[in-house]
């Protein structure tokens, strides 16, 4: 590989990274909208641990999600 090569490859991963993390910034948005209940409430000031490892279980596969999608 040559430098602008690699150079591409890494602003490529930059970018990816960054669209991946407003997808599923916006995408925890939504199901904490779609929830009879505030998430960040619930698991930060109320100690909800159960809630907690769903969100948790929830956020790994929206981002294996996001993942696939832009490896293509």
């Amino acid at each position: 590989m040559t430098g602008i090569t690699q150079l591409s490859a890494v602003v490529n991963a930059v970018v990816y990274a960054f669209l991946g993390i407003i997808v599923f910034g916006l995408s925890f948005i939504v199901i904490d909208r779609l929830t009879p209940y505030h998430l960040w409430k619930e698991i930060i000031e109320d100690h909800n641990v159960a809630l907690a490892i769903v969100v948790g279980a929830m956020s790994l596969g929206i981002c294996v999600i996001i993942a696939a999608a832009i490896h293509g």
